[in-house]
């Protein structure tokens, strides 16, 4: 289960991530310092705290220890969705429901992750309607639903009720 960071193991995690190099408590002490006034000792009980739940490596380094991020932020961002949206009980709908909040360039992003992410399309049988056709790989046509242009209501519950075969 991952947690959503609190507001100061944000704040470490941002600069780490940022820096995208090996860090000491020293070195994000210092800048964490031109916005509030923080202790020493609370940076490293915070990032010892973020090294045990597995956010940083660190590495002696005489008598202090570099630390350097396990994984990436949009990993860290993508496993809050997941897990976010692992809780709907529709998660077609949940779905639809997040296509329709975002901006059109969230939506672009969208398309291109889904280009590079999406496996190779299935050739469509000659059963498929012209509308199967034109939804996207995951089963969803963005740019319709999201909307509001769909015919279906995502609040009925009904999208997604069918999973169309060679989808999931």
């Amino acid at each position: 289960m991952v947690r959503q960071l609190g507001e100061l193991e944000n704040e470490v995690m941002t600069r780490v991530w940022q820096w995208n190099r090996p860090v000491t408590v020293r070195e994000v002490l210092e800048d964490l310092l031109r916005e509030r006034e923080l202790a020493y000792t609370t940076v490293m009980t915070v990032m010892d705290k973020l090294f045990q739940k597995g956010w940083l490596r660190r590495e002696q380094e005489g008598r202090a220890f570099r630390y350097e991020p396990v994984s990436s932020r949009e990993a860290y961002t993508a496993a809050l969705m997941n897990e976010a949206w692992a809780t709907s009980d529709n998660p077609a709908a949940a779905l639809v429901h997040f296509f329709g909040m975002m901006s059109p360039e969230q939506q672009e992003a969208l398309r291109d992750a889904l280009r590079v992410a999406a496996p190779p399309p299935v050739e469509a049988s000659s059963e498929q309607s012209t509308s199967d056709e034109q939804s996207t790989d995951a089963g969803v046509d963005v740019t319709t639903e999201a909307s509001g242009a769909s015919s279906t209501d995502p609040a009925d519950g009904d999208i997604g009720a069918q999973p169309r075969a060679g989808t999931r």
